[in-house]
């Protein structure tokens, strides 16, 4: 590629975009290229190659993963494939790096935001993973066999209504019109609301308790995951 071409190629997109991308090839380590390039970056929605990312869920939680995947994009040859694999399937960064330094590299309202998702939907999702197993037990103890659909038994343990009672409410709430199909980003947009939802019925124990019982599915999946590689 001439030099002009690759100019266009990193003048392309937002500033940040060209920023992670000379940070790597002055030889930073792409952690902190990486977490200085979303400090920068202030698009709560874009439009890539005809794919809609929101990085900002519910104005509130953001979705730093695919936000790293953007940038990561940009970043061909200047990162190992396994260092990539492993933040963008895993959320892992390398035991190197410290990632006690992500509140200060994010600022104090990115890292709130960042909170945000990652309590409202990584650790939603694995609570109601970790409420689908406990029905799935309960079944089974009770000598009911075969394999089931549980998160129907979960949604109403943990949100007291039906899946489709619920996301029904929730499309109303943001104007989405009804649909057979969900897009990955509606997906975790209705997890977010979910979780509001959940906290606006609960007290404060019943909280700890679920946020307590989501943290401990997410420890289980990460020991297992180990165990595996």
């Amino acid at each position: 590629m001439d030099s002009a071409a690759e100019e266009g190629r990193q003048s392309a997109g937002p500033p940040a975009v060209g920023q992670f991308r000379r940070a790597l090839e002055a030889g930073q380590n792409w952690p902190t290229a990486l977490l200085e390039a979303m400090a920068q970056w202030t698009a709560p929605q874009e439009s890539d190659n005809g794919r809609t990312n929101t990085y900002l869920i519910g104005g509130e939680a953001f979705d730093w993963l695919l936000l790293a995947e953007r940038l990561c994009s940009e970043a061909d040859g200047l990162m190992s494939d396994a260092d990539r694999e492993a933040l963008l399937f895993q959320g892992r960064f390398p035991p190197r790096f410290d990632t006690a330094r992500i509140k200060d590299m994010l600022g104090v309202d990115k890292y709130r935001a960042y909170l945000n998702y990652y309590y409202g939907v990584t650790v939603e999702e694995a609570l109601q993973l970790a409420v689908e197993l406990e029905v799935q037990k309960r079944r089974l103890s009770n000598g009911l066999q075969g394999a089931g659909d549980y998160s129907e038994d979960a949604f109403r343990k943990l949100y007291g209504s039906a899946k489709s009672v619920l996301l029904d409410a929730f499309r109303r709430s943001r104007g989405h019109a009804p649909k057979r199909s969900m897009s990955m980003s509606e997906s975790k947009e209705f997890t977010y609301w979910l979780f509001k939802y959940r906290v606006s019925r609960s007290d404060k124990a019943r909280i700890a308790s679920d946020t307590r019982k989501g943290l401990d599915q997410l420890d289980r999946m990460r020991r297992a995951d180990r165990a595996r590689r």
